[in-house]
């Protein structure tokens, strides 16, 4: 262990703990209560800080740097309003199972329950939304407090983890000492499965006869996308991938059905429905997956692996359970399922992959072009994707355009697609994007956001301009809250209300003069024929953000869609809603 002899303020503490663990990046805004750490944090030469213009979006540029990275994403606020405006993306992070770090200032002890200026009890805020949190009310214990934030952040099921430090203890006199000895008891999180459950798991697999593989954001996490591809191609089963785990499996792999659940492909969900064994590998029977719990995929016994034990059984019944880290899972998995081991031939699974192929062929993602001459959007976002390719990366806001993105554009390996699934916040992709380039600088970021989204957190592009961080917003502008739009059309009969944003009909705010004002490169495209060229501009631009804002038409829909609530059965198509498996449909028998 290394003892400094100097004294230090607890606040010195804290940055060479950020040192002492890597940090690179932290993302926040100074304040009263957290100023005293901003001194010594500006005479590091190995921890950046990113002045965003939010802490909003402190928080969620840790996130996307934590996402593109696998690293820890680290924010920081004051006291008061700056740490409640972290309540949001801690809660997204959360969500998402996102490794983030948030540190904020305290007003001193002596004045904590006194109404002081800017108090706010943020531990007493976050403790629903949190993994974990912590005051720390002796100095001496900062090193050891943040040590062990980045640990429970960053092991088991990853989370958002705040430590909040009064101004006082900041300013106090400590020792640092490195590395701290942690004291965490109990907290000793499943690596290694249970070689019983792997073998109860594999008896299932080797006699199922239209099993599937459920796959969620889980699989990247544990970076077991290699060893998911060996386990699919040992057995030929068919894959689903959920909106978090897109890119854990390849795109073009064909046994890779697309994404289930509410907006997912019609073979994912037929895939789902009609099998007899879900293989879910850190997924959580999400309800935008399941849809009406009781009729999801009724016939189909489940193993159910993750490493957190109170997802397992919590939103389904379970067969297997198998706790551990999905890579181990999958790994001792693969080698049970080994031909060697077998007492029996396996199934052939020939008929099940041919009946979800007529499917797929027959219910493929597809698009309209607008009757009224306009750009379509999906046309847009796949176009992105063509030319951008499967090494970049694409950071998606939430709505309409989130699914269009999930749908066309191809995704080929892990993190190369951030977005907020679980919370499903508005306003995440900007900052979290800035934080993707800054721990990837040397691939390809782009934004995927709706003008919706785009208006809640724009204003940190002037974060990306000054700190030269050189984001492609392709800006999908429809002039609506699309999504809400889409629900009001579908469940309201066309009664609109409250969803016109004005960026079409007034042009308000005009998103070129916006984001020249904010620093950027600003384009705009609104004719089918420039498409790629505005696309080729923006990607030959390296040196600072692009803006285009492509104007599109409101009229488009996301298809397929299953009403909130209702069964997978059901899917709602454009011509209405009709039974997904119809005995008299030629295409679907079999199933």
């Amino acid at each position: 262990m290394r003892h400094l002899r100097e004294p230090v303020t607890g606040a010195q503490a804290v940055v060479r703990s950020l040192e002492e663990l890597d940090v690179d990046y932290v993302f926040g805004i100074p304040g009263g209560a957290i100023l005293s750490v901003y001194d010594p944090l500006f005479e590091s030469t190995r921890v950046r800080h990113v002045l965003v213009r939010h802490e909003q979006g402190a928080g969620h540029a840790a996130t996307g740097y934590a996402q593109a990275t696998g690293k820890v994403g680290v924010c920081m606020a004051t006291s008061g309003p700056g740490a409640t405006n972290l309540v949001t993306p801690l809660a997204d992070a959360q969500m998402d199972s996102v490794p983030v770090v948030a540190i904020t200032g305290q007003v001193s002890r002596a004045l904590i329950g006194t109404d002081a200026f800017q108090e706010a009890d943020i531990c007493g805020i976050t403790m629903p939304i949190t993994k974990h949190n912590i005051l720390i009310t002796d100095p001496v214990e900062i090193p050891r407090t943040i040590a062990e934030a980045f640990h429970l952040a960053s092991s088991g099921r990853p989370g958002a983890v705040l430590v909040d430090i009064p101004k006082d203890v900041l300013q106090a006199t400590t020792t640092f000492t490195w590395p701290p000895k942690l004291h965490l008891p109990g907290y000793r999180p499943p690596t290694k499965p249970h070689s019983r459950q792997i073998l109860a798991a594999a008896a299932l697999i080797h006699s199922a006869t239209t099993p599937v593989i459920y796959v969620g954001g889980g699989v990247i996490k544990a970076g077991a996308a290699d060893d998911l591809r060996e386990l699919a191609e040992l057995t030929g089963i068919p894959v689903v991938t959920t909106l978090m785990a897109l890119g854990a499996f390849p795109d073009s792999h064909p046994l890779h059905y697309g994404m289930p659940g509410m907006h997912g492909t019609v073979a994912a969900v037929a895939a789902m429905q009609r099998s007899d064994l879900l293989i879910a590998l850190g997924a959580r029977f999400d309800d935008r997956v399941t849809g009406h719990a009781d009729s999801f995929a009724p016939h189909a016994r489940v193993i159910h692996a993750d490493i957190d034990p109170a997802e397992i059984g919590k939103n389904r019944n379970v067969d297997v359970p198998i706790v551990g880290d999905c890579r181990e899972i999958i790994r001792d998995l693969t080698e049970a399922l080994q031909p060697k081991h077998a007492v029996a031939p396996a199934p052939s699974l020939h008929k099940w992959r041919a009946s979800l192929d007529a499917v797929r062929r027959a219910y493929p993602l597809s698009y309209d072009r607008p009757d009224n001459g306009m750009l379509s959007p999906q046309q847009v976002i796949e176009a992105v994707g063509q030319a951008a390719g499967p090494d970049a990366i694409y950071v998606s806001g939430v709505g309409q355009h989130q699914m269009w993105a999930a749908h066309f554009i191809g995704f080929e390996r892990p993190r190369t697609w951030l977005n907020s699934g679980g919370l499903g916040t508005m306003g995440y992709a900007i900052p979290a994007a800035i934080g993707a380039k800054l721990g990837a600088p040397e691939r390809e970021v782009w934004v995927i956001d709706g003008d919706g989204c785009f208006q809640m957190t724009n204003q940190e592009l002037a974060t990306a301009a000054i700190e030269g961080v050189p984001i492609k917003v392709a800006l999908i502008n429809n002039g609506n809250l699309g999504m809400v739009k889409q629900l009001q059309a579908i469940h309201y009969d066309g009664r609109y209300t409250s969803i016109d944003l004005a960026t079409h009909s007034r042009r308000i705010p005009d998103f070129v003069k916006l984001a020249d004002a904010l620093g950027c490169i600003a384009l705009r495209c609104g004719q089918e024929a420039d498409i790629d060229t505005v696309i080729a501009q923006a990607r030959a631009i390296t040196d600072r953000p692009v803006v285009i804002d492509f104007v599109v038409s409101d009229d488009a829909l996301v298809w397929p869609m299953i009403a909130a609530g209702a069964s997978n059965d059901q899917i709602l198509a454009a011509q209405g809603i009709r039974p997904l498996f119809d005995d008299n449909d030629n295409v679907e028998q079999g199933l």
